[in-house]
């Protein structure tokens, strides 16, 4: 592993470095105006496999890609007019714009005719045919992603569901040393502002649809559509990085509304999977509460006064400044916001989309 200190004087050799190692199918670690990213050749099979393993996440789940400018994107993706007004409008800059990929319906070989040996590899495309475009507002990428003639990946550099990467040891302190061997260079700019990660918005459908809210927001409410258990379960870890370094200092209450089986109990199983709780989660629909280490889940649908509330023990939880995640929170909501001024409530609001397996979710702090 190679790590070069980014400077003015040793800014030549890190895109120099950078695309050596690309071109060698190696795993780049590089700054963004996010967050620290990871980066592979987008075209090689091998340095995808790579970058799964760096990851610890299933081979095939898709990846956002980075390029030079709208150009080269619409070598791989079919741009329509709400995405290029995006582009027009927002980038370069912290926006993921997913799109449909030029060549879908072609096998994978035909794929490589078609793009002529250009072809994003297996396991960079969504299952249903669509890929998310980054133009980063990072000079130095750029200038990367250029010099290699071809897009790089574009996630996180932190392993599935681990902290938020905003400088080199919150990526080391947090692997293994097997994916620490899998890095090939890191391309260290020092601690980088806490910035949300992109916006990524969806402009397959009829209208476009907010995937994950950044600091690019499309509309003044925070919402997302989320189109099966994992992306909601998703948000809840966006939002527990969001929220995290207030652990210790004030307690933190997950609000969640929402009619039955609209994915108020996925939402806490991402909520407990980003804190690191391995323990399968399940409602506690007739205990009233379960406990896993430092999360406490409550279903307040049975609870019939708020006195009830206070006997399953909020003020000490309050006090004792817990993470809780509270379902059915509108039946206890006059409870909830007595402790607005102790604890930090995030109240998430899912609501049934327009199709079965849909989700509209807004969330906010009140």
């Amino acid at each position: 592993m190679k790590i070069i200190n980014l400077g003015k004087s040793a800014r030549q050799t890190a895109i120099i470095s950078a695309v050596a190692a690309l071109h060698r199918g190696g795993l780049v670690i590089y700054p963004t105006e996010t967050v620290y990213g990871a980066g592979v050749d987008a075209t090689n099979a091998r340095a995808v496999a790579k970058l799964a393993g760096f990851k610890a996440r299933p081979f095939g789940k898709p990846y956002s890609v980075a390029v030079s400018d709208q150009k080269m994107a619409e070598k791989y993706v079919i741009l329509n007019s709400a995405a290029k007004k995006l582009y027009q409008t927002f980038l370069p800059g912290p926006l993921t714009v997913i799109s449909k990929v030029a060549t879908q319906g072609l096998t994978f070989a035909e794929q490589r005719l078609d793009l002529k040996g250009a072809c994003i590899a297996q396991g960079i495309v969504s299952e249903t045919g669509t890929l998310g475009i980054r133009i980063p507002a990072y000079p130095l990428i750029i200038a990367i992603v250029k010099n290699l003639g071809r897009p790089i990946t574009a996630t996180s550099a932190n392993a599935s569901y681990k902290k938020r990467p905003y400088k080199i040891s919150d990526i080391l302190d947090n692997i293994s040393s097997k994916q620490k061997n899998l890095i090939d260079l890191i391309i260290n700019a020092g601690e980088l502002p806490r910035r949300q990660p992109s916006t990524v918005i969806d402009t397959t459908l009829d209208d476009p649809v907010t995937l994950r809210v950044g600091d690019i927001k499309l509309s003044p409410e925070n919402q997302i559509l989320s189109r099966s258990p994992e992306n909601t379960q998703n948000l809840a870890k966006e939002l527990w990085q969001k929220y995290q370094h207030l652990v210790g200092q004030r307690a933190i209450i997950f609000a969640l509304e929402g009619p039955l089986g609209a994915g108020k109990t996925e939402f806490t199983k991402g909520l407990a999977r980003a804190m690191g709780i391995k323990k399968e989660i399940t409602s506690p629909t007739f205990t009233l509460m379960n406990n896993y280490q430092s999360l406490s889940h409550i279903d307040a649908w049975r609870i019939e006064s708020n006195n009830e509330l206070e006997d399953l023990g909020i003020t000490r939880m309050i006090s004792d400044k817990s993470v809780i995640a509270i379902e059915w929170a509108d039946r206890v909501a006059d409870v909830i916001r007595r402790y607005n001024e102790e604890a930090v409530v995030i109240w998430v609001k899912i609501k049934y989309g327009k199709s079965e397996n849909e989700r509209l979710i807004n969330w906010g702090i009140i």
